[in-house]
């Protein structure tokens, strides 16, 4: 560990790859001495870099900074558009949001629509996974219950993640994280009228229960740039029984090209920082995580 600063450094890897996603756009190399703001590094030199589907100005994306008639309220609610950081306050440098984690070797805004924070919301549903008989399975080593969890397989990058997105302007997080469970992994917007409703009815009934809040914050996401970075919320909604559950079928839909079950382990590789909110669901629900943390 390079002492303090370990953790900003694990907290701050994927935000400094190459190539930048969707591009061939290689980042000014960010050494984890000097990723920190308040390290002087005066030759530092970015490449400056916002995706053409951003600059065509759709509907979710912010006009460019330069433009006379956008004076966005940084740090506050502005109209619709959330602008706080979960974070707290963030600097605004020329006009522009600097990220809270450090330096990411690519300033403009990437693939992401916001300066500053872009804020999703990520639904973890879980289970236990159960045999034949409806009973519970104990994992052989640790002792403990297995959990599952409902992960799809991004069509973007093809890493399976949870099943999260944007939140909309002026959308509160609960029903984002619900919209996103439904589109992703029910494909709830290919479905009749009759269907969706079947499919509401047994989504209120697992989202309107206590829930945990298991992550609220910055995310190391690879699309992070110097001036727009990922946050989310990730929520755990547990079905205990596995009845509401049972009453859904999973079928992948919008962003996503795969949707499944997936056991719950450290042996899970997942997109962004998914794998972190996962072994935070595990502890809190005394689930099974590590074979080697229990027999140590």
């Amino acid at each position: 560990m390079s002492g303090s600063n370990g953790a900003k450094d694990n907290s701050h890897n994927k935000a400094r790859t190459s190539p930048y996603p969707g591009s061939k756009v290689e980042r000014s190399q960010v050494p984890n001495e000097k990723v920190g703001w308040l390290v002087e590094w005066q030759d530092y030199n970015p490449v400056e870099y916002t995706a053409v589907s951003v600059l065509a100005g759709p509907r979710w994306a912010d006009p460019q900074i330069s433009e006379s008639s956008f004076s966005p309220k940084f740090n506050e609610k502005d109209g619709h558009v959330e602008r706080k950081s979960q974070n707290g306050l963030y600097e605004i440098e020329n006009g522009r949001p600097r990220n809270p984690a450090g330096r990411t070797g690519l300033v403009g805004r990437g693939l992401l629509g916001r300066w500053g924070p872009n804020h999703a919301a990520d639904p973890i549903i879980t289970r236990w996974k159960r045999d034949s008989s409806g009973n519970k399975i104990t994992h052989p080593v640790s002792g403990k219950h297995i959990l599952q969890f409902v992960a799809i397989k991004r069509k973007d990058c093809g890493e399976w993640a949870i099943p999260g997105g944007m939140v909309d302007p002026g959308e509160k997080i609960s029903a984002t994280l619900k919209r996103e469970f439904g589109e992703e992994a029910l494909n709830s917007l290919q479905k009749s009228s009759a269907e969706k409703r079947e499919i509401e009815e047994q989504l209120h009934k697992l989202f309107s229960q206590e829930h945990l809040v298991i992550y609220k914050g910055y995310v190391d996401d690879p699309r992070n740039t110097d001036n727009a970075w990922m946050e989310t919320e990730a929520v755990n909604y547990h079905d205990e029984t596995g009845e509401i559950m049972d009453n859904l079928t999973l079928e992948a839909g919008d962003d996503a090209g795969k949707v499944k079950w997936v056991d719950i382990s450290d042996k899970l590789k997942l997109y962004a920082s998914h794998a972190h909110f996962i072994k935070l669901v595990a502890e809190k629900r005394d689930a099974h995580w590590s074979e080697a943390s229990e027999a140590d």
